[in-house]
């Protein structure tokens, strides 16, 4: 895998995150999903402030 590929998978997995968040069930879900969306994010774009 090259690091477009890689990109393009931490992309396609930060915005499933997204929407699971959005959707989430309950507040601990949400705060999951949240969590994990925030890695991804500093993961895509490691000089972008994080947002809640």
């Amino acid at each position: 895998m090259d690091a477009d590929e890689l990109l393009r998978r931490l992309r396609a997995a930060r915005d499933w995150a997204e929407a699971e968040e959005e959707h989430a069930s309950d507040e601990v879900a949400e705060q999951a999903f949240r969590a994990v969306r925030m890695v991804l994010d500093k993961l895509v774009d490691p000089g972008k402030p994080v947002s809640h």
